[in-house]
């Protein structure tokens, strides 16, 4: 994490930036009226046709996490604020399944997730989703991989963004994230155009 950090720190630092403060939608079972998934195409900013190209999954690298605590844990490495623009609680700091839509996506500014070789890249053009947890640790709960599957399936139909171009954290910088048990396969399988 330390070498993502200085990464995201010299991608991410400076001046005061977006704060977690965002939309939460309640887990899906809880889904009822105007607060639904579709809200979250309703940003403050316009959102610009071609302007995302990928979508990047993590994980937060700990069991459990808050908007708070994972906004505080940014601004100890210098960040600009919460570097993802959505986050997936678990129910140990968020509930299960909730879904925060973040400043970075509400206002359409560029992520502070990625690192790499292509990290500049993948933070101005791709969607950083966090899920909290560890995956290298223990497997992801059904309530977040559905919420994530959902957000992945609605980003792609919306933005016209293939399944090719969703990535693991992993697939595109030397971390495990989103761990060795993140279901790849199966949420690969269940994405459209595969």
């Amino acid at each position: 994490m330390t070498g993502v950090g200085g990464l995201l720190f010299v991608l991410g630092g400076g001046a005061p930036g977006p704060s977690g403060d965002g939309l939460s939608l309640p887990p899906l079972l809880a889904m009822r009226g105007p607060r639904t998934l579709e809200s979250i195409f309703q940003t403050s900013n316009p959102i610009t046709s071609g302007r995302w190209q990928a979508i990047v999954i993590h994980d937060s690298g700990a069991s459990a996490g808050s908007i708070d605590s994972l906004e505080a844990q940014a601004r100890a490495m210098n960040l600009k604020g919460l570097g993802y623009h959505f986050v997936v609680g678990n129910g140990s700091g968020m509930d299960d399944g909730e879904l925060h839509v973040g400043q970075r996506w509400l206002r359409q500014l560029p992520g502070a997730h990625a690192a790499g070789s292509k990290a500049d890249w993948y933070n101005k053009n791709a969607i950083g989703i966090c899920l909290v947890g560890d995956g290298d640790r223990r497997k992801f709960t059904s309530e977040q991989i559905g919420r994530l599957t959902e957000l992945v399936t609605a980003l792609q139909a919306e933005l016209g963004i293939p399944a090719e171009r969703v990535y693991l954290h992993r697939d595109i910088a030397p971390t495990p994230s989103p761990g060795r048990y993140f279901p790849a396969a199966a949420f690969h399988e269940a994405l459209p155009g595969n």
